[in-house]
């Protein structure tokens, strides 16, 4: 794996720690209500749904960071994957900047390790 792919792929990884640390701490504060367009209530009510997509967001970034370092470039295209194909699920059901958050890095990071 070249070096730009693995700079990529180690940014998107950490944009997923971002992402796990917003779902599954911050959001219920003000920051992460602001972020996610969440009332106190709704963002109360769904805390248990975000701290679980967080899991998963921080999940994907070990397991993406460990294939990318690991040169494992079969499994970092196949993580990179699954990312864009959640971020267009994202985009569709939630919000639509989730595609360029989420989608767009992934697939930049994918062009990379496919070169």
């Amino acid at each position: 794996m070249s070096t730009a792919a693995l700079v990529a792929t180690l940014v998107v990884a950490v944009a997923h720690v971002g992402f796990m640390v917003l779902e599954s701490v911050l959001w219920t504060t003000p920051t992460g209500r602001r972020i996610f367009g969440q009332t106190v209530e709704g963002a109360q009510a769904t805390k248990v749904l975000a701290l679980n997509q967080g899991v998963y967001n921080g999940g994907v970034a070990a397991l993406l960071a460990w294939a990318a370092v690991t040169d494992r470039s079969d499994t970092t295209a196949a993580l990179l994957i699954f990312l864009i194909a959640m971020g267009v699920v994202g985009a569709v059901s939630a919000k639509p900047t989730i595609l360029v958050a989420q989608s767009l890095p992934a697939a930049v990071a994918l062009a990379l390790v496919l070169l």
